[in-house]
């Protein structure tokens, strides 16, 4: 009888399914279903949810704020040594934090054509110029992270036609 495999805890897989909990929590606040984790030595040492709404700040991004937590626990602003796992491809804000920071590597699931800088639109974590450039797996568990947000946006249409609607109808 064979056995089972072993589920291998360091594996992409896995810590994008950890990403993907924030992203899941970000949702459930109605934020945009963006979720991120750091790891470092096969340790999450930072996980973040978007929470631009919540704080009314353009720059908590899930990406920015896990940033900030790997910071803090490895007491070091440079993170040579980590692996940030994300659901969708980093904007440029993050990309640049990311660059600055050092990061080794970058996992993400969704790309993002319009606005993504890890390869989407362009692609600042490889820009030959800067001083630091990231590996990057793409894909990783892509169709769950794309379902999240697709539905997160078609309940957001939805919401703002009812709502459209509803400001259109005569009083009764």
């Amino acid at each position: 009888m064979p056995k089972a495999p072993i589920i291998d805890l360091h594996s992409d897989d896995y810590f994008m399914g950890e990403a993907l909990r924030q992203a899941v929590k970000a949702y459930e606040a109605g934020e945009v279903p963006v979720g991120a984790v750091i790891v470092r030595e096969g340790r999450i040492i930072a996980r973040a949810a978007n929470q631009v709404e919540l704080l009314k700040d353009a720059t908590a991004h899930a990406e920015m704020l896990a940033l900030t937590q790997a910071e803090e626990a490895v007491g070091d602003w440079r993170l040579t040594d980590c692996t940030l796992y994300v659901t969708k491809e980093p904007c440029p804000m993050c990309a640049g934090a990311v660059v600055h920071t050092r990061l080794a590597r970058v996992v993400f699931g969704a790309n993002d054509a319009k606005g993504g800088a890890a390869g989407g639109a362009l692609n600042l974590l490889q820009f030959p110029t800067l001083n630091h450039q990231c590996e990057i797996t793409s894909g990783v568990r892509l169709e769950e992270c794309r379902a999240l947000l697709q539905n997160f946006f078609a309940e957001q249409r939805q919401a703002s036609k009812e709502k459209e609607n509803g400001a259109n109808q005569p009083p009764s």
